[in-house]
């Protein structure tokens, strides 16, 4: 795997109970703004390496942080793995990293994560970026049952389940080769996550500004999924990207990247 998102930023190590927690951090020029920071946290079965366009390219007043969760990428195998694990593993790292403004940017199981860190920790997060995600994630009984049963199957279906028709390969190519080396007993337990969870309920108490971004041809999330964060999140932005499926952050960058830039300018 790539690990160095295309040369930006530094490798580091986060301990977290006696187990490594693999991130990657860029910093500003000015040190008077890098204790505002984005933490990139990426969906099931990925690692960071999804946000490497955002890395390269988005050029911001803040310290961006990309990091592989537990049992992911290059950070070391957790016995057992569950959403409360996740948030407590970003909330170590914002803690480690004494950040004192904090914008949340995650996608798909990340976005679960990054609301349920918000509905936990809401002190110092000033923003949310929910990409490709929901406020419920049932997830499809063909995922879950390929995972259980045929992981070779799942991973084939990746190119139509995940991406825009007309993605480029190379594309494609690079994630199913990322996903293909992470466990599938991982794999499985991120889409049951997501299948579990449910924050209908809370959505309407998120009271900090909200990109809600999604590629048009989303399969995965489909589109009601965002529409119910703008309806309902009264802060919110919402950017639907054409020529994007689930993996838009890869797909089209250019339109996410400007999305980003342009929500945190007007809000923050």
């Amino acid at each position: 795997m790539n690990y160095d998102l295309n040369g930006e930023g530094n490798i580091s190590y986060l301990d977290y109970k006696g187990k490594k927690i693999f991130y990657q951090l860029k910093e500003p020029e000015s040190s008077e703004i890098r204790r505002r920071a984005i933490i990139f946290i990426h969906g099931s079965g990925d690692c960071l390496n999804v946000w490497k366009e955002q890395f390269k390219n988005l050029n911001l007043k803040y310290t961006l942080i990309a990091v592989d969760l537990p049992s992911h990428g290059k950070s070391e195998t957790f016995p057992e793995l569950s959403l409360e694990l996740y948030v407590n593993v970003i909330k170590k790292l914002v803690d480690s990293l004494n950040i004192d403004d904090i914008i949340l940017c995650g996608h798909s199981l990340g976005g679960a994560i990054a609301q349920s860190y918000y509905f936990n920790y809401p002190q110092n997060v000033k923003a949310l970026i929910l990409v490709g995600t929901g406020a419920k994630l049932r997830v499809s009984p063909f995922i879950l049952n390929t995972l259980k049963s045929d992981f070779q199957e799942y991973i084939e279906s990746i190119p139509v389940g995940a991406f825009y028709r007309k993605t480029d390969k190379n594309i494609i190519n690079a994630v199913i080769e990322d996903i293909s080396k992470i466990p599938r007993e991982v794999v499985y337990t991120d889409y049951s996550i997501c299948d579990k969870f449910d924050t209908l309920d809370k959505t309407s108490s998120i009271s900090i500004p909200c990109l809600i971004g999604l590629g048009k041809q989303d399969k995965l999330t489909p589109l009601k999924y965002s529409m119910y964060f703008n309806n309902k999140i009264e802060k919110s932005e919402l950017v639907v990207i054409d020529k994007a499926g689930h993996m838009v952050m890869l797909e089209k960058p250019d339109e996410l990247n400007r999305a980003i830039d342009d929500f945190l300018k007007n809000n923050l």
